[in-house]
């Protein structure tokens, strides 16, 4: 099976599946480990929230138009928590938007020395967004080779 093939036919629940875990997960550092989050980590939940009920209702009914649903989602969500690691890791200056009692340049999981949530974040909404792309490709695919060439009669 193609690369190609198995994101047409299995691509929404690969992200449905990833969306779930990030939004678990999310879930698990403010519910049970007890972490505050940002301001920016809730920039990122309001972008990875919706995408785990998208891509379900996407996977469910086997939506070509699913990337267009949550690509607009996945690159915004990337470019915050890109930005987000950097602040954590000194890059980029502690933005004013932050709260003083919880502030977005401190990490309260740091794995290895670099994996933070912020990173696991970005992660996620880089392996949805890649996904979508290919989902988008291959369902571009099948609709050229489905064309008539022109000149040609039925």
């Amino acid at each position: 099976m193609k690369l190609s093939e198995f994101l047409e036919d299995y691509g929404g629940w690969l992200a449905f599946v990833i969306a779930l875990i990030a939004t678990m997960g999310s879930l698990y550092y403010s519910e049970v480990a007890g972490f505050i989050p940002c301001r920016l980590c809730w920039y990122q939940r309001i972008l990875m929230y919706p995408l785990t009920i998208i891509t379900l209702v996407g996977a469910l009914r086997r939506d070509d138009y699913l990337p267009g649903y949550v690509l607009p989602l996945s690159l915004i969500g990337m470019a915050v928590s890109a930005y987000h690691y950097l602040m954590e890791k000194g890059v980029v200056p502690a933005s004013n938007t932050c709260a003083a009692d919880v502030p977005c340049s401190i990490s309260y999981v740091n794995y290895l020395g670099f994996i933070t949530i912020a990173l696991m974040a970005f992660t996620a909404f880089t392996l949805i967004t890649l996904i979508m792309f290919g989902m988008r490709a291959a369902y571009r695919r099948d609709n050229a080779e489905q064309l008539p060439i022109p000149g040609e009669a039925y």
